[in-house]
C-alpha cells in the first residue's frame, strides 16, 4: 500500500504483519488511527487529533482568562471566521497591537476608561472607529465564552465621523473625464467602475474569460458574493476598443495585472490629466453607478443585486436622493401647470 502523505501520520507493520497507523508528533502522545486512509472514519480521527494538537500547542503560551487567551479563542470562533478575509486581516492587525499592550492582563478586569483613553490617543477618527469595532467583536466573544461578565466597549461613543463614503461624481465630471480620455485609451477603463458598480479590487481582476452569454461574472473579493451583471452598451463599446490578448482588461505598463493600490495611483494621474479635483476617485464611481440606477427608478433590492451590497442601508441613501429629485421635479411641474 502506498504510504499516505499526511502530516504526523505514520504507519508500520507489527510483529504479526498487521498494518497499523498512528498520528504521531515528537513530544506528544501518539494516537491510533482506525480504518483505511481516506475513509470517513480515518479522516475524522485525523481531524480530531489535529484539533487536540492545535489546542496543546497554544496552551503553554496563553494563560486562561487573559487578553491573550481571549484573542486566541476569538480567531477560531465562527463570528470571526465568517468575516471577509480582508476584514479578518485588518482586525488581526488591530488585535495583535492590542495584545502587545495588554496581552498578559485579565480581560475580566479591563476597565472601560482604558479603552476610552486608548481610542482618544488615535489621531485619525476613522482608525479609532476601526479599533472600536474590532474590540467590540473581541469582547462580545469574551462575554459569550464567560471570559468576562460584561463588554466594556459597549456604550463607548466616538464623535460622528463626517468622512467615510467617497462621493459620487457629477454628470459634468464624468463628461470632463470622457472628453480627456476617448474610447480606446487605457484611461477609459473607468467605464469598468462606472458600469459594473464594483470595487477596484474586483475591477482589476476582470477579463474576457468572465463574460458568458452577454453577462459579466464577478465574485467580489471583499464579500465573496457572486454576481452576474448585464453588460451595458457604454461598457461594451469600451471593451470592444480594449486589446484582448491579456487575461485582464486592465494591464500595467509591463503587460501584467494591476493590483489595487498601483491602479488607484495610476487612475489619480488620469484624473489629474482631465483636470478633476482630488475627491474624484475610482471608488466614487461605485457611488455614481448606484446613483444612475436609482435615478432610473431602480428599487433598493435591484441596486443591491447589481452592486453586491449585503445590506440596504447604504443603497437607501441613493434611492432617497433619487426620490427627492423626482418628487421635487414633479412638484415643480405641478406649480408650473397651476393657473395663475
Amino acid at each position: 500500500m502506498t504510504r499516505i502523505r499526511l502530516e504526523y501520520v505514520h504507519e508500520y507493520r507489527d510483529r504479526h504483519g498487521k498494518l497499523r497507523r498512528y498520528f504521531r508528533r515528537p513530544g506528544f502522545k501518539q494516537i491510533a488511527l482506525p480504518g483505511l486512509p481516506g475513509s470517513a472514519e480515518f479522516m475524522a480521527a485525523c481531524e480530531q487529533a489535529l484539533a487536540g494538537l492545535r489546542k496543546e500547542i497554544g496552551a503553554d503560551r496563553t494563560k486562561p482568562g487573559t487578553v491573550n487567551a481571549a484573542i486566541v479563542g476569538y480567531y477560531t470562533c465562527l463570528a470571526f471566521r465568517e468575516l471577509a478575509p480582508s476584514t479578518q486581516a485588518k482586525r488581526r492587525v488591530i488585535l495583535e497591537s492590542f495584545r502587545n499592550q495588554h496581552g498578559s492582563k485579565r480581560i475580566s478586569s479591563l476597565p472601560q476608561y482604558v479603552l476610552v483613553r486608548m481610542l482618544n490617543q488615535i489621531k485619525k477618527p476613522v482608525m479609532a472607529r476601526h479599533w472600536l469595532t474590532a474590540l467590540r467583536g473581541l469582547l462580545e466573544f469574551a462575554v459569550k465564552e464567560r471570559f468576562c461578565a460584561s463588554n466594556p466597549a459597549q456604550g463607548i461613543k466616538l464623535p460622528k465621523w463626517k468622512g467615510g463614503h467617497h462621493r459620487a461624481w457629477t454628470d459634468a465630471e464624468v463628461e470632463q473625464y470622457e472628453a480627456a480620455h476617448p474610447v480606446g485609451s487605457k484611461a477609459r477603463a473607468f467605464a469598468l467602475g462606472l458600469y459594473t458598480v464594483q470595487r477596484v479590487s474586483d475591477v482589476v481582476r476582470m477579463g474576457r474569460q468572465h463574460i458568458r452569454n452577454d453577462e459579466l461574472t464577478v465574485e467580489q473579493k471583499k464579500t465573496g458574493v457572486r454576481l452576474a451583471l448585464p453588460i451595458l452598451p457604454e461598457l461594451q463599446a469600451a471593451l470592444n476598443a480594449t486589446p484582448s490578448r491579456h487575461m485582464t482588461f486592465l494591464v500595467n505598463e509591463n503587460g501584467g495585472q494591476y493590483r489595487g493600490n498601483p491602479f488607484s495611483e495610476q487612475f489619480r494621474l488620469w484624473c489629474n490629466e482631465a483636470g478633476l479635483p482630488k475627491d474624484c476617485v475610482f471608488h466614487g464611481l461605485r457611488a455614481t453607478g448606484c446613483t444612475i440606477l436609482a435615478d432610473a427608478g431602480c428599487s433598493d433590492h435591484q441596486i443591491a443585486a447589481w452592486s453586491g451590497h449585503k445590506t440596504l442601508k447604504q443603497v437607501e441613501s441613493y434611492t432617497r436622493a433619487a426620490s427627492q429629485k423626482r418628487l421635487a421635479r414633479s412638484a415643480g411641474d405641478a406649480v408650473e401647470e397651476t393657473p395663475t
